[in-house]
């Protein structure tokens, strides 16, 4: 926890205060998750545009909380030190903006859709790390075998806009497509050196 708080410190404080946020909205007082849901009919008529920030800090359950924080954890270490800890929270927090982007567009007539997590944000951190480091073998917890960042990266992609057409099920699809490819564009866009670096990687120069 130490080497967590003095080598991450970003990632440590986006951890505690999204765990902290999400168990007591869950547990303690549950109107929280009522006021900072991202409700589209409700943000576009009443400007409530916070909810496009506090959406992220609550989770519909203590699985959707591990899962993204568990994720968070091993990719938002590795990206605070590669691209410093400034980039990290810029990268996180407009992850979580441009995540609920798609979703007032497409729910804004909507009185009953509600959405909440850290899934876009946290993916825009993953995608940011495949795209830094493509040929890195990644280990998901049901497939012991590491697979490419890059492979896995456009499966999720895949499956993902697949699934968002379909419309079934409670998962905001729109918000994980959406956060995947704001990651990238973000360290093209704001992270010096971004693009050499790719070019290196696939030996372009």
């Amino acid at each position: 926890m130490e080497s967590l708080i003095s080598n991450s410190p970003v990632t440590f404080y986006l951890l505690a205060t999204t765990i902290i946020v999400s168990l007591v909205a869950l547990f303690v007082y549950p109107p929280l998750t009522e006021w900072g849901y991202l409700r589209p009919y409700r943000t576009v008529r009443e400007k409530s545009w916070y909810e496009l920030l506090t959406s992220g800090f609550l989770h519909a359950n203590v699985g959707h909380l591990f899962v993204n924080m568990f994720t968070l954890y091993f990719f938002g270490t590795v990206m605070e030190q590669v691209i410093g800890g400034k980039y990290l929270l810029g990268l996180y927090l407009t992850g979580l903006i441009v995540a609920g982007i798609p979703s007032l567009v497409k729910f804004k007539d909507d009185p009953n859709y509600a959405t909440l997590g850290a899934s876009g944000a946290v993916g825009s951190v993953l995608f940011a790390f495949i795209l830094l480091f493509p040929m890195e073998g990644i280990m998901l917890m049901l497939i012991p075998i590491p697979i490419p960042a890059i492979i896995l990266g456009v499966l999720y992609l895949v499956y993902s806009m697949y699934a968002s057409k379909q419309e079934r099920g409670k998962v905001n699809h729109e918000a994980h497509v959406a956060g995947a490819l704001w990651g990238m564009v973000y360290l093209i866009l704001f992270v010096p050196n971004t693009v050499d670096h790719i070019l290196t990687v696939f030996g372009l120069i």
